[in-house]
């Protein structure tokens, strides 16, 4: 029964800094252009081809 008093918090405190770095991803622009970035990887740059 005591694993639970560890454990509860344990897992609050994961859940809430997940949920704050969800938050901070929101907050920086890191959703803004889903569609470019999608493109963007499916252009060939002569700098990213190894000979």
């Amino acid at each position: 029964m005591n694993i639970i008093l560890i454990l509860a918090p344990i897992s609050v405190l994961i859940g809430l800094s997940g949920l704050a770095a969800f938050w901070w991803t929101l907050r920086n622009g890191q959703y803004e252009d889903p569609a470019g970035d999608a493109a963007r990887i499916l252009i060939e740059d002569s700098d990213d081809l190894i000979i």
